[in-house]
């Protein structure tokens, strides 16, 4: 029954889903219309908002690039082939590596949620070496791994509220920061970790599909990658000339290029002696460089691994500013602000959390970003917390509120198997020379996304902070 309904569901997402970019055109008409109907925004407000935002996130998008093509790049690298050949000899059957990537990658974006990118390597690999698998299911399984990431060291909302002098604080929504001892350290959220890590594996091991006809990375390739390539290595040697010269010596010396890497590692040393684990974009980046660096040995074999993982990133390029403009229409119309004030108007102190994580869900699919959603949302989520928690202690709703933004990120982060956006993480290096898109994969997420909306829903509202 259960394996019936996944595939009806990836029916209904193959014939009605159109691809991310038309996705995101469609969603920002739906917002422009929100804000047009509930607020009666004029259509040139809402065009001006719409090109205000339009840029907000180049420089985000740049970082989410960069951790594209650094990460893809280690994985491009001679020791990280030799380990993956090494865990396949033990991975043998398509269930095996449906329940690893699962399991791993909600591991590695307890981390950063640049992580994924490593989870989205491995699997293709496995992909390659492993017969019968499933491969628009097995996508699937790393882009539901993606969800611990909220929960982890880079959730964005926690890590604001934990910041001294955050623009909540500047504004005067909150008068001092929250601890994560509220939130990412709080019995709620080691319960969610339990639920994502332990639990998620399981069920994608039962959704798993029983055929693979037609659906293996073999079968929708449009070329045979794995054949008749040159390696790294090779094309390096191969663009030397036939005769000594500097400019060759310096493209393939190791000194050179572990100079670099030394100065890398010194500074990666002082960052984390200085801050503790302090795991922000920038830093992840700089560390997926230095080690592809190492790796690599010689600049020229990094040049031409990073020009192989740069292949496939257009979609990034030119979609993230689409929903930076969707972002700008929410957030200067003042449309954020009014879901803030209907869930002050509706909520109770017994249900603000469903609320929280309602909202949260809602506005993600405008704003797919944590850390933007918040900016646009959270003064308001948090003057109808202290709103409903009027008369309480300082302490209890100072909890108040680290609830409601931990259900607001949750919602944010699992509305996401129904939102396309971060699969631009994914497809780069998982669709890559592969006939798929984002139709293909979401269909498989359906049920998923509806088992953990009752759990989650049923945590935030019931478990003990």
């Amino acid at each position: 029954m259960i394996h019936q309904l996944g595939a009806l569901f990836s029916r209904v997402y193959l014939r009605y889903m159109p691809n991310a970019f038309v996705f995101a055109i469609l969603l920002t008409f739906i917002t422009g219309f929100g804000s047009y109907i509930w607020l009666e925004a004029s259509l040139f407000e809402i065009i001006k908002s719409w090109y205000h935002g339009f840029f907000d996130l180049i420089s985000f998008a740049m970082q989410i690039v960069l951790i594209i093509i650094t990460g893809f790049s280690i994985a491009l690298s001679p020791a990280v082939k030799k380990g993956i050949d090494a865990l396949s000899k033990h991975i043998k059957t398509p269930t095996q590596v449906y329940f690893l990537v699962v399991f791993i990658g909600m591991i590695l974006s307890l981390v950063s949620f640049g992580w994924l990118v490593i989870t989205s390597v491995l699997a293709r690999e496995l992909a390659l070496r492993v017969k019968g698998i499933n491969y628009p299911f097995l996508i699937a399984c790393v882009y539901f791994s993606f969800n611990s990431w909220v929960l982890g060291l880079s959730s964005s909302i926690p890590l604001l509220l934990n910041s001294e002098n955050n623009f909540l604080i500047e504004n005067g929504v909150l008068t001092d920061i929250i601890p994560t001892s509220f939130t990412l350290q709080s019995s709620l959220n080691i319960a969610m970790i339990f639920l994502l890590v332990i639990v998620a594996p399981f069920v994608m091991f039962l959704l798993r599909p029983k055929s693979s006809e037609n659906k293996e990375l073999k079968d929708l390739l449009v070329s045979n990658e794995s054949k008749n390539k040159q390696t790294i290595k090779e094309e390096a040697v191969s663009l030397n000339l036939p005769y000594r010269t500097l400019s060759d010596s310096l493209n393939n010396s190791v000194i050179l290029q572990m100079i670099v890497v030394l100065m890398g590692l010194s500074y990666i040393i002082f960052h984390f002696s200085t801050k503790g684990l302090d795991l922000n974009f920038n830093i992840m980046i700089f560390i997926f460089l230095i080690i592809g660096m190492l790796l690599h040995k010689t600049p020229a074999r990094y040049v031409i691994s990073m020009k192989r993982s740069s292949s496939n990133i257009s979609g990034i390029l030119f979609q993230y500013p689409f929903y930076a403009g969707i972002m700008g229409i929410m957030l200067y119309t003042g449309l954020g602000d009014r879901l803030g004030d209907v869930m002050a108007s509706i909520a109770t102190l017994e249900t603000y959390p469903f609320f929280a994580y309602l909202i949260g869900g809602i506005v993600n699919f405008a704003i797919p970003s944590a850390g933007g959603e918040f900016a646009v949302i959270g003064p308001s989520l948090i003057n109808a917390i202290t709103e409903i928690g009027v008369g309480l202690p300082q302490e209890k709703i100072t909890a108040m509120i680290a609830r409601a933004s931990l259900s607001t990120a949750y919602g944010e982060s699992l509305s996401n198997m129904l939102q396309p956006f971060y699969l631009l993480i994914v497809m780069p290096i998982m669709g890559k020379g592969v006939k798929l898109q984002a139709r293909d994969i979401m269909g498989y997420l359906v049920i998923p996304f509806l088992i953990f909306f009752i759990i989650q829903s049923l945590l935030i509202v019931c478990w003990p902070l």
